[in-house]
């Protein structure tokens, strides 16, 4: 049912093939950087490959859309977090997601969605997708941009440090990928799904 999930996410929109392989496995390897044992790593491999199932309540139109959203299309898409984690809930073996469907978009400093949570309000696996989930999208190329390199995307990453991402794994996520332990990831999936 999970890779069914899965697949069903990435055939509705072609760029993000392979992203919710990506994300998972970004975050496991910065939440391995942080000392979590692996009782705590199965739940976040499962968020990361479910943090986007509620976008397949959205118009496949709307997820292939070249230009920017008017605040209509904005809005839709905004609840997909909220959708995610009502389509996971009624199945057992999926609820250890819910926080990451659920919170995937939530700001450091209280101005993302769907509840406007804060810090540690956030639990700290939704944190680190938040982070694996943003630098995978800027570096890969979307209908309404091109990638944006790897340095101008760990750029974003660091800048964004105490607004946007946890300071915390922002510094994690830094580190891991300067020893090499992102870049495997990144490589290897993008081969599998090109």
């Amino acid at each position: 049912m999970l890779a069914a999930l899965t697949q069903a996410i990435e055939q509705r929109d072609l760029y993000t093939q392979g992203h919710s392989t990506r994300v998972g496995a970004l975050g496991e390897a910065v939440a391995r950087r942080l000392g979590w044992r692996e009782e705590r790593l199965e739940p976040l491999r499962l968020g990361g490959l479910l943090h986007d199932v509620g976008k397949l309540n959205l118009d496949t139109a709307l997820l292939r859309k070249p230009g920017a959203l008017n605040d209509r299309e904005r809005s839709a898409v905004r609840r997909h977090p909220l959708v995610g984690a009502r389509l996971i809930r009624p199945f057992a073996a999926l609820r250890p997601a819910l926080p990451y469907v659920l919170f995937h978009h939530e700001r450091w400093d209280g101005g993302g969605y769907p509840t406007g949570r804060s810090r540690e309000q956030i639990p700290t696996g939704a944190r680190i997708l938040a982070v694996a989930d943003s630098f995978d999208a800027m570096t890969s190329t979307r209908p309404y941009r091109p990638a944006l390199s790897v340095g101008s995307a760990l750029a974003e990453v660091r800048d964004c440090a105490g607004t946007q991402f946890d300071p915390t794994v922002v510094h994690a996520f830094l580190a891991a990928w300067a020893d090499g332990d992102l870049t495997s990831h990144i490589a290897l999936e993008r081969r599998l799904t090109a």
